[in-house]
């Protein structure tokens, strides 16, 4: 069914309603070292998958065509930043041609959902296919983390306009709607940022598929471990620890690149509210400091920054916690 179809069945409404983003609390009893991710609405094609373990399963395709997909996701907790074990992760989208399995025309089908639990890492993959489109949204995957009886995180993520266009453009064949008309910033779910909800595309010659990375920050607390987004970054760069920390007037964060860079950094309070950013564009490699007190409000404060460098083979983050006194 796609969403279209959905707005017709509630009295022909033309226009996608404002869904208030509601931002995730960091967990009572403690701080938090890195940022929740923003809760979204489920959207309008949930399925409860908890009730039949036919949908614990890597690969979600079943019959439906497009180019394949491999998508890794990565749980880590709020509380230290560490990956959490053993946690269910659903994802659901829609096809190539934007219906989603399970209503109106397409109830009693399955396809594009399932779930998975996370390893010692905090890691899981799906199989899948890079989805499709339909009026009013942009290209998208829905998930929920489901951490307990008491707490889940639902949201979604995208992936960058241009890397869902080339994809598409790519494989025409396999997308008769064509790609995406809409970007991120037009979605009513993304247009007030999606920092926290930008999930990596890249073209995996060797097997033949994209592969798709997401990490995404829960409440709670995680265990010691090297995932893939950490393999990954130490491979362009290494962020190190501020000096002072805390600090009260200045602090320098060092940065050493392994590789020629574009490096933005960005500054959030723990709420995930952007409080400081700033493009450095294209840095050589070697070593690089950035001094970030100056650049931020007074008083105590506990900030997240977060380094994205971005070269040719692709984009790398790191995250480091700051406090100011």
């Amino acid at each position: 069914m796609k969403r279209g179809y959905f707005l017709k069945s509630l009295g022909g409404l033309s226009l996608l309603p404002f869904v208030p983003k509601l931002q995730a609390q960091a967990p009572p009893g403690g701080g938090s070292n890195c940022i929740l991710v923003p809760s979204e609405t489920a959207g309008p094609f949930p399925l409860d998958l908890t009730a039949n373990e036919y949908f614990f399963r890597q690969d979600i395709r079943e019959d439906r065509v497009g180019v394949q997909m491999r998508q890794k996701v990565r749980v880590i907790g709020a509380g230290n930043c560490q990956p959490v074990p053993g946690v269910r992760v659903n994802i659901w989208h829609c096809d190539r041609d934007g219906n989603y399995s399970g209503y109106n025309s397409e109830e009693g089908l399955t396809y594009c959902r399932g779930y998975q639990i996370t390893d010692d890492n905090g890691e899981c993959e799906f199989i899948t296919i890079v989805p499709g489109w339909y009026p009013g949204r942009v290209t998208h995957m829905h998930f929920q983390v489901h951490v307990s009886t008491q707490y889940s995180a639902v949201s979604q993520w995208t992936w960058p306009h241009a890397a869902v266009v080339d994809a598409v453009q790519t494989h025409a064949d396999l997308y008769p709607e064509g790609p995406d008309p809409l970007t991120p910033e037009q979605d009513f779910a993304f247009n007030d940022g999606y920092d926290l909800q930008l999930a990596s595309l890249e073209w995996d010659a060797v097997n033949g598929e994209y592969v798709s990375e997401y990490e995404v920050t829960v409440e709670g607390e995680g265990t010691v471990g090297i995932g893939y987004e950490e393999r990954r970054t130490t491979e362009v760069m290494a962020l190190g620890v501020n000096y002072p920390n805390p600090f009260s007037v200045s602090t320098a964060l060092p940065l050493e690149l392994l590789q020629p860079a574009a490096v933005h950094v960005t500054v959030f309070d723990l709420n995930g509210k952007r409080v400081w950013e700033r493009d450095f564009g294209d840095l050589p490699a070697g070593a690089h400091t950035f001094d970030l007190g100056a650049n931020l409000p007074n008083g105590p404060q506990s900030y997240a920054v977060q380094v994205v460098a971005t070269t040719g083979s692709g984009r790398y983050l790191a995250v480091r916690r700051i406090a100011r006194m």
